[in-house]
This record gives structure tokens, C-alpha cells and sequence, in this order.
């Protein structure tokens, strides 16, 4: 199923070639795409069979789903887009073949018009993959497109490796996660490199992850920015060799059983991004909100609490572990739903992209 409308506030489509996956960490408690495959679509083709029924509702049973009549759907968009790949599942899922994969990529370098965004939970097999896709195995794949009868009008042209279209990604919902992806996204080809930390369910250094460089801000060190400084320092070849994150976008979580999002988090984030000149994009507070976000619910019966409150069983962020995380201020929350919480940090739209 590819939208050409999405309420996904950092792309313009979704293109759901693969559909399934499996639980791997913390983020993917409250996964939508999830409860959908195993609620309001789970009888149709590309989501029956995907989620197993349990206590706590649908739970993606590892099954995975590559929805061949949607592979070509980008090549009849003529008008360019921002394409998010799999929001309903992850590119890099092992039931995902090489084959299937050099499909997918041959697509998207069919469609150079559109900007192709791809996140995953498994970044190892995206850059054991993506370090073996050579020029030969794209021009295979897109031979067979041609012998297929689809129109590949760039099937005869050069086409660089990594994709110029492409940007690769991955989730990072706390400093665990981070500090397993990462490190392995910064040594995937990628033309664009970025980061979702969402759902943010817990605080999150980037400045702090031990990228193999000898300055671990260089993980927020924009490859694009340091190529532009490089034309007037002629430092190119440092720059070669110390790629950083070209993005990061932030989030709550929304939905039943949302946890909140530290306001302290996300603010951090944004500082961290600005120090280091890279773009900033806040998708949403999700469910809960601070104060001055949750004016839409005056008159109306909201569910409130104290950051410190027991009765949410939120043992992510504690006094110990809080130092210079805005711990002071222990906000009152409210759970005042994603539309009315909205989008402003402090105030702020924050809508950055990638040049």
C-alpha cells in the first residue's frame, strides 16, 4: 500500500513494499503499525497472518510480507515526493531477501524524482547489506525490470553508489539503542544518514557515543556541513573520513498506553543538534504534554501527573541518572492527545531537513 498522504509530519508518502516484523526492543512496545496489522487491517492481504492475539493486544509474530504488486508504484509518481520505505515494517527484517532488497533499491534508483527514507532497527544487516550492493548487482536488477516490461529510463545510465536519493536511518528510543545503531549506521554507504529517536523513552546523548573517532561530537559532525567547510578550509580529505549524522528527528509516543517523553529530553536533543549545526525536526509531543501545549483541553477532564508519579511505572529516568537532564523543574505532564499536544518545543516549530 503506497499513501500519497500521510499525517507522518517529516515525509510527504509511505511506501509499504514489505509489511511485519518483530519486537526488538523497548521502542516497539506501543508499535501502530502493529495494532493495526492485528485490529482494523488484519484481514486484509498484506497484514493477515503478521500478528498473533495476546493479553496486551496484537504482537507481531516475526513473519514478514513482500507485497510484490506495490514494488512499482514509485515509478508511476511523476511529481517528487519524500517516500517513507516500510513504515509498517523494517527494510532490513532477516525474513527479507537479498533478492527482495535489490528489487527495492533498483526501484528507488529508478525514481531518482523522489527522496527515498528508510529507518531500521537493524542496522547490522543494513550495512552488511548495503557494503555488498555493488554497481554490478544494481545493474542485474534493474535488467530485470526492463526484460519485465517496466519502463526504466535510467536502467542505461550511470547511477552512483550509495544512492543520492537514499537516506538511511535508524531508531533510537534511549542511549541503549543509540549506542548499539549508530556507531553501525556511520560505517553503512549512505548518501544521507540519519537518525529517529522516537518513541524518546528515555534521555539520549549523541555526544556521547563512542563512534571509533577520537572526538565523539563527530557523530553529530553533518557530513554536508563539513564538505561545505571544506571549501573554504581545503580540509576535504578530514572530512572524507569523519562522517557524522545529517538529521535527527524527535518524538513522543502516542496511542494507548503511551509513555510520556521528559520535556528535558527532547530539549536537550535539540540543543545538542544546534551546537553541532545539524538539523532538527520535533515530530510531535505525542499523548503527553506539557502545560502551555495543553490549552485545547481546558474545559475538559485530562489525566495529569507528576514526572516522579508511581502510578505510571516509569522507571526510565531517575534522580540518580538525571544529572543535567532538566531534573529540576519535575514537570506535571498531561495527557492531553497528539493533536491537542501538538508540535511546538518551547514555543518553536522545529522543522528541519537535511540540504
Amino acid at each position: 500500500m503506497m499513501a500519497d498522504k500521510t499525517h507522518i509530519e517529516w515525509t510527504d508518502a509511505t511506501w509499504n513494499v514489505v509489511t511485519g516484523c518483530a519486537i526488538v526492543s523497548p521502542g516497539c512496545t506501543n508499535c501502530y503499525a502493529m495494532k493495526l496489522a492485528g485490529t482494523r487491517l488484519r484481514d486484509h492481504p498484506s497484514r493477515n497472518g503478521l500478528t498473533t492475539d495476546s493479553k496486551a493486544g496484537p504482537v507481531w509474530n516475526g513473519q514478514v510480507r513482500f507485497n510484490t504488486g506495490w514494488l512499482t508504484q514509485p515509478l508511476r509518481w511523476t511529481k517528487p515526493r519524500k517516500v517513507f520505505v516500510c513504515a509498517h515494517g523494517d527494510l532490513f527484517h532477516e525474513g527479507v531477501t537479498d533478492d527482495q532488497l535489490d528489487q527495492i533499491f533498483a526501484v528507488m534508483a529508478l525514481a531518482p524524482q523522489h527522496v527515498f527514507q528508510v529507518l531500521t532497527k537493524r542496522p547490522k544487516r543494513m550495512h552488511d547489506y548495503l557494503l555488498a550492493f555493488t554497481a554490478e548487482r544494481l545493474s542485474k536488477a534493474l535488467r530485470a525490470f526492463v526484460h519485465a516490461g517496466e519502463k526504466a529510463t535510467q536502467a542505461d545510465r550511470f547511477i552512483p553508489l550509495p544512492l543520492p536519493n537514499v537516506w538511511m536511518g535508524v531508531s533510537a528510543e534511549d542511549q541503549t539503542r543509540a549506542n548499539e545503531r549508530i556507531p553501525v549506521l556511520l560505517e553503512t554507504p549512505a548518501a544521507i544518514r540519519w537518525v529517529s529517536a522516537e518513541p524518546l523513552i528515555g534521555p539520549l546523548d549523541l555526544t556521547a557515543i563512542d563512534d571509533g573517532f577520537s572526538d565523539p561530537r563527530n557523530v553529530l559532525r553533518s557530513f554536508s556541513a563539513q564538505l561545505q567547510a571544506a571549501q573554504y578550509t581545503e580540509s576535504i580529505d578530514l572530512c572524507i573520513d569523519t562522517p557524522g549524522l545529517d538529521w535527527v528527528v524527535v518524538g513522543g509516543e502516542s496511542g494507548a498506553g503511551s509513555r510520556p517523553m521528559h520535556p528535558g529530553w527532547a530539549r536537550d536533543l535539540r540543543d545538542q543538534c544546534a551546537d553541532a549545526g545539524v538539523p532538527f525536526l520535533f515530530k510531535q509531543w505525542g499523548d503527553w504534554t506539557p502545560g502551555e501545549n495543553a490549552q485545547n483541553t481546558i474545559g475538559r477532564t485530562v489525566e495529569t501527573a507528576d514526572w516522579f508519579n508511581d502510578a505510571w511505572n516509569y522507571q526510565t529516568l531517575t534522580p540518580a541518572s538525571a544529572e543535567g537532564m532538566y531534573i529540576d523543574d519535575e514537570p506535571t505532564l498531561y495527557r492531553a492527545g497528539k493533536r491537542a499536544a501538538g508540535r511546538l518545543l518551547d514555543g518553536q516549530l522545529h522543522d528541519g531537513y537535511p540540504a
